[in-house]
C-alpha cells in the first residue's frame, strides 16, 4: 500500500430495479478511515411504483416482496447524506452509481445539497483498466486481487470496491 495516498474515503454502490437510473432498490456504503473499515451501511429501498423487470431480478435476486414494504429513498436519503457528505465517493462504474444517485434524488425533488454530483467520484473501474486489467468489472478485479466478493449484493459490492481501491 503507498502511504502519499488518501485511504480515507466511502465506498458505495446501487442495485436498480429496473432500466430507470431512479429505480435504486437497494444501496451499500462502506466508509474506510486511514485504510480501515470503520462503518457499513445497507438497507433495502422501494423504487417508484415497486416496479422491477425480470433483468434486473435475475442479476441481484431482489424482488418487489423484498421491497414492497421498505423506505422509499427519499427516507433514508439523510442518511445516506451524512455517509458521503465531505467525503471522497469511490464506486467500480462511478458513472453508473454517481447517476443513480442523481436521478434518484431528481425523482424525490431532493435539490440544494452540497455534494457535487455532476463531477466523476473515484473510480476502481477505470483504476483496474488503466493497470491493464482485462477484463475490468468488479468480479474479476476483486478475484484476481484476493478480494471476497458476493457480487450484485450492495454491500459485499461496496465493500469490495474499497478494498480494491486502497489496493490501487
Amino acid at each position: 500500500m503507498m502511504s502519499d495516498i488518501t485511504d480515507s474515503f466511502v465506498a458505495i454502490d446501487f442495485e436498480t430495479a429496473n432500466a430507470s437510473r431512479s429505480s435504486a432498490c437497494a444501496v451499500g456504503i462502506v466508509t474506510f478511515e486511514n485504510g480501515e473499515i470503520i462503518d457499513e451501511y445497507y438497507t433495502l429501498i422501494q423504487p417508484p411504483k415497486n416496479k422491477y423487470h425480470w433483468g434486473n431480478i435475475k442479476v441481484h435476486g431482489i424482488r418487489e416482496e423484498d421491497t414492497r414494504h421498505q423506505a422509499f429513498f427519499d427516507e433514508i436519503f439523510p442518511e445516506v447524506y451524512q455517509r458521503l457528505k465531505g467525503k471522497t465517493i469511490v464506486a467500480h462504474n462511478e458513472s453508473f452509481d454517481r447517476s443513480v444517485l442523481r436521478k434518484t434524488l431528481e425523482h424525490y425533488h431532493i435539490y440544494n445539497i452540497d455534494m457535487d454530483l455532476y463531477d466523476p467520484w473515484e473510480c476502481t473501474m477505470k483504476i483496474y483498466r488503466q493497470k491493464g486489467f482485462k477484463p475490468y468489472n468488479l468480479a474479476a478485479c476483486s478475484t484476481a486481487m484476493g478480494i471476497e466478493l458476493q457480487h450484485h449484493e450492495a454491500l459485499s459490492d461496496a465493500r469490495a470496491c474499497g478494498l480494491l481501491y486502497l489496493k490501487r
